[in-house]
């Protein structure tokens, strides 16, 4: 870690601006979801709680973008490094990438748009947990996903500061899980302690 910091300036504006994108995204969400949880306001304002995920989740999508945006700038604006500037580096990155999109998109077409952005949150509750493809690989598929997209980007630019920025991506998802499993978890005890409704 010590040498990346000799290629990165860490004052430089664009690199701010990336490391500031990268830690607002979960945050942001996770403070909405769990007011959104405890007042039910976006789902009142939005008259329904899906429409309310809907546009919460394209917020997300909107702010990823973003962050995607402010990450390859504060990559471009910085010096490469000539040993990562090799065909073998690139296709590892290539490869990187898309395992991590295969995760990405996987875990998107088995939780679906609500399931994906916090839909539990809103009171749109699976009725168990997803088991198939890629959660039976690993926990958290779409986190590590993404984290695999971005080393796989810095790799292919040959880029000290996209290597860094990869370890704020991973550390921010780190703190996330642990900021989120407990209260998800929390959301479907309460669900299943409740008494079922008969038909």
């Amino acid at each position: 870690m010590t040498w990346l910091l000799g290629y990165v300036d860490p004052l430089d504006s664009s690199f701010v601006a990336a490391v500031l994108a990268i830690a607002f995204n979960p945050l942001y969400w996770n403070v909405v979801a769990r007011w959104e949880h405890r007042t039910r306001k976006l789902s009142r304002a939005f008259g329904s709680p899906h429409l309310a995920c809907y546009a919460l989740g394209g917020s997300i999508l909107l702010l990823n973008l973003l962050r995607s945006h402010c990450f390859t700038r504060a990559m471009l604006r910085q010096p490469s490094v000539e040993g990562l500037d090799q065909p073998a580096a690139y296709s590892l990155g290539l490869a990187l990438l898309g395992v991590g999109s295969v995760f990405v998109l996987s875990s998107f077409f088995a939780l679906g748009f609500t399931g994906t952005f916090l839909g539990d949150y809103f009171g749109i509750l699976k009725e168990a947990r997803v088991t198939t493809f890629p959660f039976n690989i690993l926990d958290n598929p779409m986190y590590w996903g993404s984290t695999a997209n971005y080393l796989g980007w810095a790799i292919m630019h040959a880029s000290p500061t996209g290597l860094l920025l990869t370890a704020v991506v991973a550390l921010t998802y780190v703190v996330a899980v642990l900021y989120e499993e407990p209260f998800t978890t929390e959301i479907y005890r309460q669900k299943a302690s409740r008494p079922r409704r008969r038909s």
